[in-house]
């Protein structure tokens, strides 16, 4: 793992740090994929690089690994418990993204993360308040 200088925050950007690793978590919070689904949700990822991440996010306990040993082997990848807590603060930073930075969003949203939105919109409107009337706080 790389280094986080003692700093959680750098500690989860390095785990979901890489092309295609936050794409594939967001994904896997839909429900399991099998590999060749995630390939396709993917476009322009080779089957060498899906493989290289999704055993990185294994390892830091992000994704689980299942295989079936049927003729061929069927493998199927989920998020594990760490895995799902991801989404919550994934989707608070699509909605910054999209606020501050103009992106818009490709992806479908993750039904389980609207109350997360809420929160976010609720904990921004309380700042803007504060900081209207005087009694905003520092973080």
């Amino acid at each position: 793992m790389k280094n986080h200088y003692g700093c959680p925050v750098q500690g989860t950007i390095n785990v979901v740090n890489g092309k295609w690793k936050v794409i594939a978590i967001w994904h896997l919070g839909f429900g399991p994929k099998r590999f060749a689904q995630l390939r396709k949700l993917l476009p322009g990822i080779s089957e060498k690089v899906l493989t290289s991440q999704l055993r990185q996010l294994e390892t830091d306990g992000i994704v689980h690994r299942e295989v079936m040993y049927t003729s061929p082997p069927q493998v199927t990848y989920s998020l594990t418990g760490a895995g799902e807590e991801l989404i919550e603060p994934m989707s608070v930073l699509c909605s910054w993204g999209t606020r501050h930075l103009g992106i818009a969003s490709n992806l479908p949203r993750n039904p389980k993360t609207q109350n997360a939105l809420r929160r976010s919109a609720q904990t921004q409107k309380a700042m803007r308040d504060g900081s209207q009337t005087g009694n905003g706080s520092a973080l």
